[in-house]
C-alpha cells in the first residue's frame, strides 16, 4: 500500500510526463494549422505553393509573440521566407528559389480595392490571372516585361528586372476614361452588327458582313433591317421606327443634325458607307444629351477609337463613284477625306434608270403631258455629291481637337415640252436639296476621372424650287432654308468601378425660312421663325458584371426662350441577367420635338421631295411630345438567339400636314396624336459559316384627332404585319445573301362611289383608311468577293439584285380629279421593279 506522500509524488510524475508527451506531439503540428492559427489570431492572409509547405510540421509559437515575431520563428524553423505587406498579406516562398519568383498585388485607382481576374502576360508568352485578393506570382525569367489589362481600366506595361525578389509588385490601374460598351450580342442580322446592353443597335461598317440587297455597308438600308424599322415607300429618306414619320427621327453625323439623308430623293443615303466607323440606333430608352426627337436616333461617328495605319480606296458602282483617303500627319494628328459624285454625266445604267422611275413617277416631271396624244419633249439632268472632311491633333496627353465638315447636294433640271392644239406648253424646273454642316470638338481628360467635351456645330439645310412655266409666262419660286447652331457641354465621373456619372448643357438656335414666290398673278410670301433651347442635363449609369445588372436612369429639362416653356423629359435603360443565357430588359423614355416637316400642297417642289421644314409656334403647330416604355427578354445559348420585345408608344402634338394625307384630310388641319402597341420577334441560329434569322413585327397603329368628325382610324404608315427572313453565308473573303420581306399593305382611303355624282364629278370618301393596299413581297440577293494582292492591295467586287422576281409591289395610291377627262382617276405608285447593281473597289 501507498503511503500518502509516495501517492502525490507518482501523481504529479504522472501528470509531467503527460505534458512531456503533449509537448512532444506539438512539435509535429503541420505548418498549414500554425498558418490558419496565425490568419485568426492576428487576421491576416498567407499566399503560398502546396509544394513548398508539403510535409513540413514544427512546434507553434508562443501565442504570446507578435505577428513579426512568430514570423521569424517560422523562417529559422523552416526553409522558408516570409514576406509581411502591410500586415495584411504573407507571402511564402523557398528561400533557394525566391530569386525565380516574381509576384504582385493588382489594385484599381479608384477605391484601392483588389481587381480579381486581371490578365497578366508575362513576355508575351506566359499569361495568367489574379485571385480575389489581386495577387499573382511567376516564376523569373532573363527578361521581365509584364502587360496588365482588365476590361474597364486602362492596360498597362512594365519592366520588373530590377524588381526586389524579396517583395510583391504593387501596381494600380486606371480606370478607362473612353466607356467600354458592353455587348449583349454579336452578329446580330449580319457580322458587324451588335445589340449593346443599353438597348442600342450598333453597325461596324467597316466589319461588315452582308445584307439581302446591300453590297456596301448603306447605314441606312441596313437599320432597316432591323425589327421595327421600316420604309413606307422603300425611301431613306421617308424611315418610320414604330410607326413614326421620317422627321421625327433625329439623325447626327459627328454632332451634326442631318436634315437631308438621302441622295436620288430617298434611294441612296447620304452617308458615305466606306467612312463611318460606328453607327448606334436607338428605337427607345436613349441617352438624355440626344434632344429634338420623339423617335428614333441613329448616331453616326466616323472617329477611329485608336488611331489607324495611312489607307486610300476607291470605287464604283453603276449609280456613283467614291474615293476615301486618311492620312497621319503624326503620332498624334491625322486628316480624312471622301468624295462621292453619281455618274449620271457619263452613263445611264440600268440601276439609274430603274431609280428615275421609282422617283419620279406620279410628279409633274412625269405627268406634263400624260395621256395626250402629241409631240412629247423631255431633256432630263440629275446628279448628286456628297463629301467629308476630318481633322483630328491630340494635344500633350490629355487634350484632343477634332474638326469635322459636311457637304451634300442633289439637283434635278427638267426641261419639257409639248404642242397640242397648236398651243405649244414648256417647262424649265430646277429642284436643287442641300446640306452643309460643322462641328468643331474639344475634349480634355483631366484625370483618371473625370473628363469634359465641348462641341460647337452648325447644320444649313436647303430645299429649293424654281419652275417656269411658258403658257402664261408664270414663275414659280419655292424655298425651304434651316439654320441650326449649337453647343453641347458634356462631362464625365467616374465615382467607383460600378457608378459613373454625367452632367452636362446644351444650347441650340433653330431658325427656319420658307419662302413663295408667283408671277402673273404676283404673290410674295417669305416667313422666318427661330426658336432658342436650352437644356440641362444629368445622368447615371450603375454597371455590375458580377450581378448582371446593368442601370442608367437620367433626366434632361429643356426651356425655350419664346415659349418661356420648361420640359422635363426622363429616360430609363435597366438590364438585368436572369441567368448567364436569358436576360430581361426594360426601357422608357419621354420625348420633344420643336420641328417637323409638313406638306402644304402635294405639287409643292414639283411632288418629288414635298416636305417642307417648319418649327412649333406652341399653338397651331403644337411642340410634339412622345412617351415610350418597352419589355423585352433577350436569351442566347449554343448559337441560338432570341429577342422578344414588347412596346408602348404614344405622340402628342402632330397635325394632319405632317402625315402626308392624299384623302379628305389632305387641305383640313389639326392637331392630334398617335397610339401604337407592338411586338417585335428576332429569331437567329448559326450554324458554321451560316447565319439566318426570322423576324416578325406586329404593330397596331392609331390616330386620334378629336376635332375631326372621325376621331380615330388607323395610321397612315401602319404595317400590321411584317415578316422578314434571310440566310447568309460568310467564308474567307467571299460572302453571299439571299432574303425576303412581306408585308401587309399600308392603309388607303377608298372613294364613296354611291354617292358620286359622275356628271360632275366631286370626290366624296369613305371613313379614313377604311382599307389596305396589297400585300408587298419582295426577294433580294446580294454577293461580294475580296482578294489581296502580294504586294497589299485588296480588291472587291459586289453584285446585288433587288426585286428578284420583278413583283410589281404597291405603295400608295390616291384618287384625283383627271383635268383630261374630268373623272375621277386611280393614281398608283410602285416600288422599284427587278433592279441590278454591281461594285468594284481597290484599296491601298
Amino acid at each position: 500500500m501507498l503511503l500518502p506522500k509516495q501517492f502525490h509524488f507518482l501523481f504529479i510524475l504522472f501528470f509531467f510526463v503527460l505534458g512531456l508527451y503533449a509537448q512532444d506531439e506539438e512539435k509535429t503540428v503541420p505548418i498549414n494549422k500554425v498558418i490558419n492559427d496565425i490568419e485568426k489570431l492576428h487576421q491576416v492572409s498567407f499566399n503560398y505553393l502546396e509544394g513548398d509547405i508539403a510535409g513540413l510540421q514544427l512546434t507553434p509559437p508562443k501565442k504570446t509573440l507578435s505577428l513579426d515575431q512568430k514570423l521569424h520563428y517560422l523562417a529559422k524553423k523552416t526553409n522558408l521566407s516570409f514576406e509581411n505587406i502591410g500586415n495584411k498579406f504573407i507571402n511564402i516562398y523557398k528561400n533557394k528559389t525566391e530569386a525565380q519568383i516574381l509576384c504582385g498585388y493588382i489594385y484599381s485607382a479608384a477605391d484601392r480595392k483588389p481587381i480579381e481576374d486581371a490578365n497578366i502576360i508575362l513576355n508575351s508568352k506566359i499569361q495568367i490571372t489574379t485571385d480575389s485578393k489581386g495577387y499573382f506570382e511567376f516564376k523569373k525569367e532573363n527578361t521581365n516585361t509584364l502587360l496588365i489589362s482588365h476590361i474597364g481600366f486602362t492596360a498597362k506595361k512594365i519592366s520588373a528586372d530590377n524588381q526586389d525578389s524579396k517583395s510583391c509588385l504593387q501596381i494600380v490601374l486606371e480606370p478607362e476614361i473612353t466607356e467600354l460598351k458592353e455587348i449583349k450580342a454579336n452578329s446580330i442580322l449580319a457580322s458587324g452588327i451588335s445589340k449593346n446592353t443599353d438597348g442600342a443597335f450598333e453597325i461596324k461598317p467597316k466589319k461588315f458582313g452582308i445584307l439581302p440587297g446591300l453590297i456596301e455597308p448603306d447605314a441606312l438600308q441596313a437599320m432597316q433591317q432591323i425589327p421595327g424599322v421600316n420604309s413606307i415607300d422603300e425611301s431613306v429618306s421617308s424611315i418610320n421606327v414604330r410607326g413614326g414619320t421620317h422627321d421625327q427621327n433625329l439623325f447626327l453625323w459627328n454632332g451634326i443634325r442631318m436634315y437631308q439623308t438621302g441622295h436620288f430623293f430617298g434611294l441612296i443615303s447620304v452617308f458615305n458607307p466606306n467612312l463611318a466607323h460606328t453607327i448606334s440606333i436607338y428605337k427607345n430608352g436613349s441617352s438624355a444629351f440626344f434632344g429634338e426627337s420623339v423617335s428614333s436616333v441613329v448616331a453616326i461617328s466616323s472617329t477611329p477609337e485608336t488611331l489607324e495605319k495611312n489607307s486610300f480606296s476607291a470605287g464604283i458602282n453603276m449609280i456613283n463613284a467614291d474615293v476615301y483617303g486618311k492620312y497621319n500627319l503624326s503620332k498624334k494628328s491625322f486628316i480624312e477625306i471622301s468624295a462621292r459624285k453619281s455618274i449620271t454625266d457619263f452613263a445611264e445604267t440600268l440601276t439609274y434608270k430603274e431609280y428615275f422611275d421609282k422617283v419620279f413617277q406620279n410628279t409633274t416631271i412625269t405627268d406634263f403631258a400624260k395621256n395626250q396624244n402629241v409631240d412629247y419633249q423631255s431633256d432630263k439632268k440629275f446628279g448628286f455629291y456628297d463629301a467629308t472632311f476630318k481633322y483630328a491633333q491630340k494635344i500633350g496627353n490629355k487634350d484632343q481637337i477634332i474638326l469635322d465638315l459636311i457637304t451634300i447636294q442633289d439637283k434635278l433640271k427638267v426641261f419639257q415640252s409639248a404642242t397640242a392644239n397648236n398651243i405649244y406648253k414648256s417647262e424649265n424646273n430646277t429642284l436643287r436639296q442641300q446640306n452643309y454642316g460643322g462641328n468643331l470638338s474639344w475634349k480634355r481628360n483631366w484625370n483618371s476621372f473625370n473628363t469634359t467635351k465641348i462641341n460647337i456645330y452648325n447644320s444649313a439645310y436647303a430645299l429649293l424650287g424654281n419652275q417656269n412655266n411658258s403658257v402664261g409666262n408664270q414663275i414659280v419660286i419655292q424655298e425651304n432654308t434651316v439654320n441650326n447652331n449649337g453647343v453641347n457641354l458634356e462631362n464625365q465621373h467616374i465615382i467607383s468601378s460600378k457608378f459613373s456619372l454625367s452632367d452636362g448643357y446644351q444650347f441650340n438656335e433653330m431658325g427656319i425660312t420658307n419662302l413663295e414666290q408667283v408671277t402673273n398673278p404676283d404673290f410674295y410670301r417669305k416667313v422666318k421663325d427661330v426658336l432658342r433651347t436650352h437644356a440641362l442635363i444629368a445622368e447615371g449609369k450603375y454597371r455590375d458584371t458580377i450581378a448582371r445588372i446593368y442601370f442608367k436612369a437620367g433626366t434632361r429639362i429643356n426651356y425655350i426662350e419664346k415659349f418661356k416653356k420648361y420640359i422635363v423629359e426622363p429616360r430609363i435603360q435597366f438590364s438585368y441577367g436572369i441567368n448567364k443565357n436569358l436576360n430581361l430588359e426594360i426601357l422608357g423614355e419621354l420625348k420633344s420635338q420643336n420641328s417637323q416637316q409638313i406638306i402644304d400642297l402635294q405639287k409643292d417642289y414639283f411632288g418629288i421631295e414635298k416636305r417642307r421644314w417648319i418649327v412649333s409656334n406652341n399653338t397651331t403647330i403644337p411642340i410634339q411630345k412622345s412617351k415610350q416604355i418597352s419589355f423585352s427578354l433577350f436569351y442566347k445559348k449554343n448559337d441560338w438567339l432570341l429577342d422578344i420585345e414588347n412596346f408602348y408608344k404614344k405622340v402628342n402634338g402632330i397635325t394632319t400636314a405632317s402625315q402626308g394625307f392624299q384623302n379628305q384630310l389632305e387641305f383640313i388641319r389639326t392637331t392630334g396624336d398617335y397610339e401604337i402597341l407592338g411586338t417585335e420577334i428576332l429569331i437567329q441560329k448559326k450554324l458554321n459559316h451560316f447565319l439566318t434569322w426570322l423576324s416578325y413585327t406586329f404593330n397596331n397603329n392609331n390616330y386620334h384627332f378629336v376635332n375631326y368628325e372621325f376621331s380615330s382610324f388607323p395610321n397612315n404608315f401602319e404595317l400590321t404585319h411584317t415578316l422578314s427572313w434571310a440566310v447568309t453565308y460568310e467564308k474567307n473573303n467571299f460572302k453571299i445573301a439571299l432574303g425576303t420581306k412581306w408585308s401587309s399593305g399600308r392603309p388607303k382611303t377608298s372613294p364613296d362611289i354611291s354617292k358620286i355624282d359622275l356628271s360632275d364629278p366631286v370626290i366624296v370618301y369613305n371613313r379614313p383608311n377604311n382599307t389596305n393596299l396589297h400585300i408587298f413581297s419582295q426577294v433580294n440577293l446580294s454577293s461580294t468577293y475580296k482578294w489581296e494582292t502580294a504586294n497589299g492591295i485588296q480588291y472587291k467586287v459586289g453584285l446585288s439584285i433587288l426585286n428578284i422576281l420583278n413583283r410589281k409591289n404597291e405603295i400608295s395610291e390616291y384618287y384625283r380629279i383627271s383635268s383630261l377627262t374630268n373623272s375621277i382617276e386611280e393614281v398608283e405608285t410602285f416600288a422599284l421593279q427587278r433592279t441590278p447593281n454591281m461594285s468594284f473597289r481597290i484599296s491601298l
